[in-house]
């Protein structure tokens, strides 16, 4: 993988975590927004400059692809924006167990 995108997107903003993740399978942009915000039951809401500026952006870096459905355009996500996203989810478990871990009590915070 290109170091330099991995540098970019490593960590994620949550807009584009969620974004990709809607792109797991195709869809034009505001089904993209009505997914994220069923998926995060509102808590992340995306506006359409956000949205656009930002499927701009990954479809020039090459995480997703643009194509025609219905006359609509979808986007998808590419391996490479599959790549980068199973990252990303990793690590964000990583940090989600490290934290359950110290705020259980199993790992000692003193040096």
């Amino acid at each position: 993988m290109n170091e330099t995108l991995r540098k970019k997107y490593i960590p994620m903003t949550e807009t584009t975590y969620y974004t990709l993740l809607a792109v797991t399978t195709p869809r034009h942009g505001y089904a993209i927004m009505q997914y994220v915000g069923n998926l995060t039951n509102d808590r992340l809401l995306l506006g359409t400059g956000t949205l656009y500026t930002m499927v701009g952006r990954l479809t020039a870096d090459g995480l997703i692809d643009m194509r025609y459905e219905d006359g609509k355009k979808a986007y998808c996500l590419t391996p490479l924006g599959m790549e980068l996203l199973g990252e990303e989810t990793r690590r964000l478990g990583q940090q989600l167990a490290d934290g359950l871990k110290i705020l259980s009590g199993g790992v000692s915070t003193a040096d």
